[in-house]
């Protein structure tokens, strides 16, 4: 039986590199995937070391080279297609000061191709073992978790997308495949800053552990990575 296949956005920094990294020690085949290639120094480092990794070029908003992409890997069945490419915006914007030109940047990249991907390598995840498909999401997403207001760019696009893993999870269920929206934790990445509570090895180390044994009954779920669930 061939070893199981993950395919990564966003592989070639924070969660999405180190992420990379593990399943490929685990002995997963990964298809890491990312803006630049020419220019992910330490993902090619990866794959020097790993032969297992797969690097491909893709910017998750430009939906043409996405579609070439799931066309050159029709028959590659995926285990599990992890949505983890994402941005912030500006840091800091309070009421009165949102720029509409970028809350619709960061919702394309955080909401709009999270659903893009899933209707682009549906067939692949549909021919795998374990049928998995998973979002990085955000605590600061969760409606119920809000007690301190603001950050209205990114709190509503990962709010947007927890509706759209609920809706995967009811419309992709009689194929088979089991949806999560996954809150990794306030890490030490170049979004999380310097000053966040967790590295990225134990934040990956956890959201591995619930990728690997995932299935219908965590389907529709919003998780944080030490396994709580997390209120919508």
């Amino acid at each position: 039986m061939a070893n199981p296949t993950i395919l990564i956005t966003g592989a070639n920094r924070g969660i999405g590199l180190t992420l990379t990294g593990q399943f490929a020690e685990d002995g997963w085949q990964v298809l890491a995937c990312c803006r630049n290639p020419d220019q992910a120094g330490q993902l090619q480092a990866l794959t020097e070391r790993n032969p297992s990794i797969e690097v491909h070029a893709l910017d998750v908003t430009n939906y043409k080279q996405m579609g070439r992409l799931a066309h050159q890997l029709a028959d590659r069945p995926i285990d599990i297609l992890l949505s983890n490419a994402g941005i912030y915006g500006s840091k800091g914007v309070s009421f009165g000061e949102v720029d509409a030109q970028e809350w619709r940047q960061v919702l394309e990249v955080n909401t709009i191709a999270p659903l893009m991907l899933v209707q682009a390598f549906v067939e692949q995840v549909t021919a795998s073992q374990k049928k998995i498909v998973a979002v990085i999401s955000s605590k600061v997403g969760s409606i119920a978790d809000n007690s301190s207001g603001g950050s209205y760019v990114y709190r509503s696009s990962k709010t947007a997308v927890n509706q759209v893993v609920k809706s995967l999870s009811i419309d992709l269920a009689d194929r088979g495949i089991s949806v999560l929206s996954l809150h990794p934790g306030w890490v030490k990445t170049d979004m999380g800053g310097p000053n966040a509570e967790i590295s990225t090895r134990q934040s990956v180390s956890g959201l591995k552990k619930i990728l690997q044994s995932a299935g219908s009954a965590q389907s529709g779920q919003f998780i944080e990575f030490n396994g709580d669930p997390i209120p919508w």
